[in-house]
């Protein structure tokens, strides 16, 4: 799946904002300093997630923003910022993030019978697929995927990794952040 894939599948998705990443949103940006310090800290351990969620988590965002030629979700650590914005924001959002997890870890044993993480790859793009799709029955997985894949491609184009991937060739200004110096 390359970044196309995921416009394409996914662009209706990351236009909605659904009640979780909309609750996430309230934080005015997913990645500053001080989360990018928490984030990229060598001993860095989940907050919200335990090993298996966060394995999921990791697994789902990069399906979403893989590395191909460019870096990928992994890279920049989505995972990682959006358990950040778990543990700060508030518990109905956190409540609800987990709720999706495990309903999507729940499909995947029930059409896959393995956890989404155990399922091969082509497996996990298919179910997401069909999570994209819609249909009876996966009105929980479709909210909770696109509400994922928002999150993440907000996440991911926030980081450094993702806006030097944004502003290839120069595009827009080169710098990360701020620079500091009166601008005009």
């Amino acid at each position: 799946m390359n970044r196309r894939d995921l416009f394409r599948i996914g662009a209706n998705g990351a236009a909605l904002a659904v009640a979780s990443e909309a609750a996430l949103a309230q934080h005015a940006h997913p990645v500053n300093a001080a989360s990018t310090q928490a984030a990229s800290a060598p001993d860095w351990k989940p907050s919200v997630f335990d090993d298996h969620q966060n394995q999921t988590v990791i697994a789902l965002t990069e399906l979403i923003i893989p590395t191909t030629d460019t870096p990928g979700a992994k890279d920049a650590l989505v995972n990682r910022y959006i358990d950040l914005l778990l543990r700060d924001g508030e518990e109905q959002a956190r409540i609800q993030f987990i709720s999706g997890l495990n309903w999507i870890d729940g499909y995947a044993i029930r059409t896959g019978a393995a956890p989404f993480v155990q399922l091969p790859e082509a497996q996990q793009v298919k179910l997401l697929e069909a999570l994209d799709a819609g249909g009876a029955g996966l009105e929980t997985g479709q909210q909770s995927f696109r509400s994922l894949k928002a999150l993440t491609a907000r996440i991911y184009y926030a980081t450094e990794v993702g806006f030097k991937e944004l502003n290839k060739g120069g595009r827009v200004p080169a710098g990360f952040g701020c620079n500091g110096k009166n601008q005009e």
